[in-house]
């Protein structure tokens, strides 16, 4: 293994660690969320370091897995914090629906 392996390696595992303190200490669920995403991006980095360092071609299905992991959750919180938020202005728990501005161009007005 290269000196320049070692290095990003290096570097690498600084930045998950990094993001596994944020995972921990939060202290709200969107830290928590951005903390993740963060993760599987380095993991994905990792992987396509470890691929391009031994040259190994076969691992990028995995890199493709693990990019789609990573933006499926994400818009999947986004879409259940944006509901949450819609929800919580009523007062009465009920779901309002769409915003004024994105029913609109539901509806082609």
């Amino acid at each position: 293994m290269t000196v320049l392996g070692i290095a990003l390696y290096a570097l690498i595992g600084g930045g998950a660690l990094l993001a596994l303190a944020r995972l921990a200490r939060g202290p709200s669920l969107l830290d928590r969320v951005v903390a993740t995403d963060t993760l599987l991006v380095i993991i994905s980095a990792g992987l396509a370091v470890h691929a391009a360092l031994v040259r190994d071609p076969t691992l990028v299905p995995v890199l493709v897995v693990v990019s789609l992991l990573a933006f499926v959750g994400s818009v999947s919180v986004a879409r259940y914090i944006g509901g949450m938020l819609l929800r919580s202005r009523t007062g009465d728990g009920r779901d309002v629906g769409l915003p004024v501005a994105a029913e609109e161009r539901v509806n082609g007005s």
